[in-house]
């Protein structure tokens, strides 16, 4: 499995556009992927989203944002579990 972190910091004004966009438009898009295993959605008072995504492999990037509901593009990590 390999877990997909997408971060993003929103305009103050933005937030909840860029909400509604990705639970609206850019989950959709990959849930409909067989690699695909689940998604969560996490928010912060700092207007921050954070989209953990899980992938039995090839993890696919969420679709770019508009900017203009963006302070600063997002960051993307990929994780594995580790064993211990």
């Amino acid at each position: 499995m390999i877990v997909r972190m997408w971060e993003v910091r929103a305009e103050r004004a933005g937030f909840a556009d860029l909400l509604t966009w990705v639970c609206d438009t850019a989950l959709p898009e990959l849930e409909h992927n067989p690699l695909h295993i689940s998604s969560e959605v996490f928010s912060s008072t700092d207007n921050r989203l954070v989209v953990i995504s899980r992938w039995r492999a090839n993890p696919v990037s969420l679709p770019d944002p508009p900017a203009r509901m963006l302070a600063r593009t997002p960051h993307v990590w990929d994780f594995t579990p580790v064993d211990r």
